[in-house]
């Protein structure tokens, strides 16, 4: 069962996982409402969450033809379902509490586009949807969802699946651990007890945490910057936290820390735009893009890429892919390997002809090389897992440093070997050794080596092995099988990085 779990949650994008999560939440409660288990009525219900979706898209659809960018449905519907769960529900004769809904959404989605700067939304658009309709029309969110014990075990199965998806379980700890020490610390000793339960159980917690606190484009993604803004939510989501007579609400606790991650986050969004598509090996290809403006970042590292794409399947039209360039060369590559029955969004980048534009955000990614260049390193890399080495090596051959590097490069035929000219400088100018291991065709050829990377192959070929740093990059079951067999071996879990996309299944 657990194994199924897992499966599901690699197969599915995370914004299309979150989305999963939300509209469970609003069936559930519509399904239990009937018997008095929500406090919610079913009807109210159904028809507040149709018309928030119907005004999130309707609006989100506008703003990115006036903006000339891309509409990420998913975007706006998860918008609306947050606001569907966390708003009052209203009857359609409700004037007043249906202008809350409607301008709730209204604004959320309008301030993606307004609020931005260089393209990238500052601020949660729920969070700031329900702070100015409670502010200006005196209808504040009520986060009915998030005090209802009945549904908390939803919220914490779901939100598992969301962090776990993310890799974001020491924001979320940071979180609720912020709070929970700065509702201890605001409240009376003998009161403290009841305010813990009424904090675990009926307060906005968790729905917090998992729905609004994770969502990537307004938290950081560098590990110390991340858990700060964790801290700062926390401590101020605490009810006894006040300036004052002005006590803090969760929706604007969460606004400060957009603002502060904004300010410790790469700023904006790249506009790139294709200047050609080069073939870099069966089925893969290296798209190569031209930046609006200079991009830092360090070889190893991610962009999450949006992508118009005319009609999007259920993966949505943003991924997470490595920067297949080094930060030394002047063009941007993406390396992307296309399978039979792709996807929408691949569907889309494959029929993208030069002068084409693609969007770019939340650079970010710990699988860099260390900053001690003295380490022994073992890359293993499994088809166009690659990309990251590729990044890596390039600029270690333009910027002339070398390191003590051993590559396995597993593929399923050698035509799937890709940068065979990267390789081939790095092995001259670096002393790279590569050694190339294939499962199938003419093995006869000399320094190929026959099956899979495993623990046998690793040992034969590593022999040093206990004294390198592990670098895996490839399909989910490639790294999760080679990490299994590298801890068989005795490498400790600290000496083995592992690539990680928050977005990709």
């Amino acid at each position: 069962m657990i194994r199924h779990i897992d499966d599901f949650i690699d197969r599915t994008t995370m914004y299309r996982l979150v989305l999963y999560y939300l509209a469970v939440l609003l069936g559930l409660a519509v399904v239990l409402a009937p018997f008095g288990l929500v406090p919610v009525d079913a009807t109210q219900l159904v028809f507040s969450a149709v018309v928030a979706m119907a005004m999130c898209w309707t609006v989100n659809r506008i703003f990115a033809a006036v903006f000339e960018t891309p509409a990420n449905t998913e975007s706006a519907l998860i918008t609306a379902l947050i606001i569907a769960l966390i708003m009052q529900p209203v009857a359609a004769n409700d004037a007043a509490g249906l202008g809350g809904i409607v301008c709730a959404s209204v604004w959320a989605i309008a301030a993606k586009f307004i609020l931005a700067v260089r393209r990238k939304h500052v601020f949660n658009p729920a969070a700031i949807g329900v702070v100015l309709t409670g502010v200006l029309l005196a209808q504040p969110p009520t986060w009915w969802v998030a005090g209802d014990p009945v549904l908390l075990p939803a919220v914490l199965i779901g939100g598992v699946m969301v962090t776990r998806k993310l890799q974001r379980f020491d924001l979320v700890a940071m979180f609720i651990a912020a709070n929970l020490l700065a509702v201890a610390a605001t409240t009376p000793l003998a009161d403290l007890q009841q305010a813990m339960v009424e904090t675990l159980i009926h307060s906005p917690l968790f729905f917090l945490a998992f729905a609004m606190l994770t969502e990537p484009l307004t938290a950081p993604q560098a590990r110390w910057p991340r858990l700060a803004y964790a801290a700062i939510v926390g401590v101020l989501a605490a009810p006894g936290i006040h300036l004052g007579s002005f006590f803090l609400t969760p929706e604007l606790a969460l606004l400060v820390g957009n603002a502060f991650a904004w300010l410790a986050s790469p700023k904006g969004r790249y506009l790139l735009t294709l200047q050609r598509i080069e073939h870099a090996a069966n089925g893969a290809y290296d798209f190569v893009f031209r930046p609006d403006r200079p991009i830092a970042f360090r070889p190893g590292q991610y962009l999450e890429w949006t992508l118009g794409v005319p009609h999007t399947d259920n993966r949505g039209n943003r991924r997470s892919f490595t920067i297949a360039s080094a930060p030394t060369e002047d063009d941007v590559r993406l390396g992307v390997k296309f399978y039979p029955r792709a996807s929408a969004f691949k569907r889309s980048l494959a029929q993208m002809q030069p002068g084409d534009t693609i969007l770019a955000s939340q650079l970010a990614g710990s699988f860099v090389l260390p900053r001690d260049p003295r380490t022994k390193l073992a890359f293993i890399a499994g088809g166009i897992g690659i990309t990251p080495f590729r990044s890596m090596l390039r600029y270690l051959s333009d910027t002339g440093e070398t390191r003590d590097i051993v590559m396995l490069y597993g593929n399923a035929e050698l035509d799937d070997i890709a940068y065979r000219d990267v390789l081939n400088e790095a092995e001259r100018s670096l002393g790279l050794r590569t050694v190339h291991v294939v499962e199938r065709g003419d093995l006869s050829i000399p320094g190929l080596v026959p099956g899979l990377i495993d623990a046998e192959l690793i040992a034969l070929e590593v022999p040093d092995f206990m004294e390198r740093v592990f670098y895996l990059s490839g399909p989910h079951a490639m790294v999760s099988a080679v990490s299994h067999a590298l801890r068989s071996m005795g490498v400790p879990r600290r000496r083995i990085r592992t690539d990680f996309f928050p977005g990709l299944a």
